[in-house]
């Protein structure tokens, strides 16, 4: 990290270094994040309560509040030093796309605090350490080997508590995934209504009812139109073989795309254009 550098960003890992400077400022928190004091002193104030980071210690911070912060620098090297660790919508989505519904804690309630001070553990301190190195150089670090200190540092905090699990997976608005955006991006999946509310970010429930809002089919139908409407377009349009069409667009049989294509369009496919 260059000494000219307050603050530099390896995807959403912030490495913050201020030499001889205290700073005060206000700051509304827009992605949940870890935050670690390598050197000086984090002090938050959250609604009237104050919590105290101090180097070697470590606080998750959760989004969607306005917290103060004093950052205060050591008073042996007069350097403040900090990681963050950003948690933003897109990797949590992902995320959670890939856990195990097992592994997903039952009855758990969104806390109320917005900080919480991490437990000294083993797993923390080893993730910070291994990040500390990248304060003292100008390469780039791996993206590959990044996402996985991203994955580690939020398996930090999900281990801390059960109910944060409420608080970074609750998909509610605007957290919400526009659900006809998710289904025009993956429509050639065969996905069941079970994964579709999950990776929108419902409950099954939830996702029929909001579904009724923005259309009145069926998803199934809704689905099923739209791989026609996107097959028309390919075969009129752009001239494509059928048979590389409805591998593209997610029908698996011939028989029963021809059948319903003709009734959609009054003509087979194979004479469309």
């Amino acid at each position: 990290m260059n000494e000219n550098n307050d603050v530099i960003n390896y995807s959403n890992i912030f490495l913050y270094r201020k030499k001889d400077v205290d700073t005060v400022h206000e700051a509304k928190v827009s992605a949940h994040h870890l935050v670690y004091i390598c050197s000086g002193e984090l002090e938050l104030f959250e609604n009237g309560r104050k919590t105290v980071v101090r180097e070697g210690e470590c606080v998750f911070i959760r989004r969607d509040n306005r917290i103060s912060m004093n950052k205060y620098c050591s008073k042996q090297t007069r350097t403040y030093q900090s990681i963050a660790l950003f948690f933003d919508r897109k990797f949590l989505l992902d995320f959670y796309k890939k856990l195990d519904p097992a592994e997903v804690p039952q009855q758990i309630r969104r806390s109320k605090v917005s900080v919480m001070k991490m437990p000294h553990r083993p797993d923390v301190a080893s993730l910070f350490e291994s990040l500390k190195p990248w304060f003292d150089t100008d390469e780039q670090p791996d993206e590959a080997w990044l996402r996985l200190k991203l994955v580690e540092g939020l398996y930090t905090v999900l281990h801390t508590d059960r109910n944060v699990y409420a608080s970074l997976f609750d998909f509610a608005d605007p957290w919400k995934i526009d659900i006809l955006d998710f289904l025009n991006a993956n429509y050639m999946y065969d996905l069941s209504l079970e994964e579709l509310a999950n990776y929108t970010g419902r409950s099954l429930t939830t996702f029929k009812r909001d579904f009724k809002k923005v259309s009145d089919e069926t998803p199934q139908k809704w689905i099923i139109r739209k791989r026609l409407e996107v097959a028309h377009e390919m075969i009129v349009h752009q001239g494509r073989r059928v048979k590389d069409v409805i591998m593209d667009v997610g029908f698996k049989n011939m028989s029963h795309f021809s059948k319903i294509y003709k009734e959609t369009y009054g003509m087979a496919p194979s004479v469309a254009y």
